[in-house]
């Protein structure tokens, strides 16, 4: 469903000007004829219906994105600075590089998909599955600790951005596809639905995976004076020296890349033999396609839109610090080193259990109604976490809290933005093949920054004098995972709500733009009717 905004038909452009003539003008058909050309035309809807099975090959095509993404978003950081044993300050560079190099590649592979020949396999096909191999390879050596010292940071830096790149190949032409699969628009939205719901599974899936795997073997952490008042962490560090080695984490690291490997190779191979590419004969080829800096001019400058994108980079960016550094707040703020990784688990399975209750209140009370109760349902709750003491209980609370906030703030935009597609289709109705760009640009800008909030983060932590594998952290380093759990978050949270009170598409405007499509499209139906009774009678 949130993915509908590529479903706009283009109709219009095959049928303009048929709606001037009939075939009686042309010449007098024959009796029948019409029924004739109905019964062809829903022969060919029938054959090219997607069944059952093909959705359900589609939508897991989409799980390996979200499994390598959680298991990224949430380990990653975690990983380079306590198993990898980096210095935070070039534990930052890679992490915002390779955020911003993400960024950088979603507009640069769709431009050159875009211009792919189409082959026996179609013409996104080829993508996914050349990709495939080569972005598993990526992802296991992320998880890989060089025996040499001196390169290590270039090592992680290029593997990152290398598999940032090939899961770009991977998920742009997936994301495509859905106008391939099926000529038909519900079958399509339908397809799109069963994706959606796969995706969200995926992210349970891959925290997961790498939180149970990981979080068996938990990286042994180095004892020193911080640790000597404060009995109940050096429990917990003595128990994880004792009984786990710094080999056995990376083995542990290395096993759960090695699994999400697996899976991720499962679902291309399913969706390469489960799901038909279909050859876009409708498309305009003496179109000029749009280059990227008119493609930016062309939705910046629609207001609507601007401020959508606004609204949610303010608020994805607090999400994004809370699951960013929640795992190191687990760990040494709260002193739950053998749990963080079961919190984690618990938010995303509370996100996954709240979507259809967020998709029926945004129907019931509206959409930006929606964005105020769940964005901002998190605020007292982050509050409580850095304010109470340490308790496990409380963690877990809090943890389902935050995931129905999750579950909110991956919704709505993918809801809202179909909205933004539409008004600025019927103020711009001669405008064509513009719909990927918006969704696009929405991710460039959400994923740049991403990028530059984890490298903030994680330069934060090392002014405050962040040790490397400690069992406690000093208190600076405590005070800073609270400001960049709770006050930081809250105060963009608070600022994209403010931006969102700007946003001119309500119920009743959006209400009001869905009829006058639903007017636009009755119309283009009947022209192309006309013009298929026309071509056949000819």
């Amino acid at each position: 469903r949130g993915s509908a905004f590529v479903h706009i038909p283009q109709a219009m452009a095959r049928g303009r000007g048929a709606e001037q003539y009939s075939a009686a003008n042309l010449l007098q058909s024959k009796p029948g004829s019409h029924s004739g050309t109905l019964q062809k035309l829903s022969k060919q809807e029938r054959e090219n219906k997607l069944s059952v099975c093909n959705k359900i090959c589609y939508a897991i095509g989409g799980a390996p994105y979200q499994i390598t993404g959680c298991a990224l978003g949430f380990f990653l950081q975690i990983y380079l600075l306590d198993v990898a044993q980096l210095d935070p300050f070039y534990a930052s560079i890679i992490l915002f590089v390779g955020r911003a190099w993400d960024a950088v590649t979603d507009p640069t592979v769709g431009f050159l998909v875009s211009r792919s020949r189409w082959t026996r396999f179609g013409r996104m096909m080829p993508w996914i599955l050349l990709s495939t191999p080569f972005a598993v390879a990526s992802y296991t050596l992320i998880w890989y600790v060089p025996s040499f010292e001196q390169g290590k940071v270039a090592w992680y830096l290029i593997f990152y951005c290398f598999f940032q790149t090939l899961q770009t190949c991977f998920h742009v032409p997936y994301s495509a596809l859905t106008m391939f699969i099926s000529s038909d628009q519900k079958d399509r939205d339908s397809a799109t639905a069963y994706r959606m719901t796969v995706e969200v599974l995926g992210t349970v899936v891959g925290t997961a995976i790498q939180g149970q795997i990981v979080g068996a073997s938990n990286a042994p952490c180095i004892r020193g004076e911080l640790d000597e008042p404060m009995s109940n962490l050096s429990t917990v560090a003595d128990v994880n020296v004792t009984h786990v080695t710094l080999e056995e984490t990376r083995t542990a690291y290395i096993i759960a890349s090695g699994v999400i490997g697996a899976i991720y190779v499962l679902c291309a191979i399913i969706l390469f033999f489960g799901v038909r590419e279909r050859k876009d004969t409708g498309r305009q080829r003496s179109e000029k396609p749009m280059s990227f800096f008119e493609g930016l001019r062309l939705v910046m400058g629609h207001g609507p839109y601007t401020k959508l994108v606004m609204g949610f980079l303010f608020t994805s960016l607090a999400f994004m610090l809370l699951e960013g550094n929640f795992a190191l707040f687990c760990s040494y703020t709260l002193g739950f080193r053998n749990d963080f990784q079961n919190i984690l688990l618990a938010i995303m399975l509370s996100a996954t259990l709240a979507i259809p209750f967020w998709q029926w209140f945004l129907t019931k009370f509206g959409k930006k109604t929606a964005v105020y109760v769940g964005i901002s349902w998190v605020v007292p709750f982050m509050i409580l976490i850095v304010c109470l003491k340490s308790n496990l209980i409380m963690a877990y609370v809090v943890s389902v809290a935050a995931g129905i906030s999750v579950a909110a703030a991956f919704l709505l935009p993918w809801s809202m933005l179909p909205d933004v597609v539409d008004d600025f289709k019927l103020k711009n109705p001669d405008s064509r093949g513009y719909e990927a760009i918006f969704y696009s640009f929405y991710v460039f800008f959400t994923k740049f920054a991403s990028g530059v909030s984890l490298g903030i983060s994680t330069l934060s932590l090392d002014f405050a004098g962040y040790q490397t594998r400690g069992c406690t952290q000093p208190e600076a380093v405590n005070l800073t995972l609270k400001m960049l759990v709770s006050p930081a978050p809250i105060a963009l949270i608070i600022l994209g709500l403010i931006i969102f009170k700007l946003y001119p598409i309500d119920e009743e405007t959006r209400q009001g733009n869905r009829k006058l499509l639903q007017e636009l499209r009755d119309n283009d139906q009947d022209s192309e009717m006309e013009s298929n009774e026309i071509g056949s009678v000819v």
